[in-house]
């Protein structure tokens, strides 16, 4: 379980760095951005990272945030 919730932060935190440069960077002047509507954009992006990882909490390994099962081979724990 807390490896779920490491998971969940940290996509979380890469989706609400990755809006924001992308919000950021599209403006000409750092004095054109709409720090409201920028900062509703990423609070929006992070919720929906956040659901996404809850939605994914049983279908991939056991305690992940991750949809995709990984099946480790001999090779994996050498």
């Amino acid at each position: 379980m807390k490896q779920f919730f490491m998971e969940m932060a940290e996509r979380a935190i890469k989706t609400s760095a990755q809006s924001a440069i992308a919000i950021i960077s599209t403006a000409h002047f750092i004095s054109d951005i709409d720090w409201v509507h920028c900062l509703s954009a990423i609070s929006l992006a992070t919720l929906l990272s956040i659901l996404m990882s809850f939605s994914s909490f049983n279908f991939g390994d056991k305690g992940t945030a991750s949809i995709i099962k990984i099946k480790k081979t001999t090779k994996d724990n050498e």
